[in-house]
């Protein structure tokens, strides 16, 4: 991973504090919780893999985890 590349906070995220950070690169796109930044776990995804979670999301399919 090269250190210039930023994690970036999703928007809907605002001020919170319930953040999803991401990260593309190397062909993946990591997803953190950016209240555990480095310690935390990180979700790598394959691009195809990352577009479909994020529209699941939207549907709603994941509603009933919280």
């Amino acid at each position: 991973m090269n250190q210039r590349e930023q994690w970036v906070k999703a928007s809907a995220s605002a001020d919170s504090g319930n953040c999803v950070e991401m990260l593309a690169g190397d062909g993946q796109v990591r997803v953190r919780d950016s209240k555990q930044g480095e310690r935390g776990a990180v979700l790598c995804l394959a691009p195809g893999g990352f577009a479909a979670w994020v529209e699941g999301a939207k549907a709603g399919q994941f509603d009933q985890l919280i």
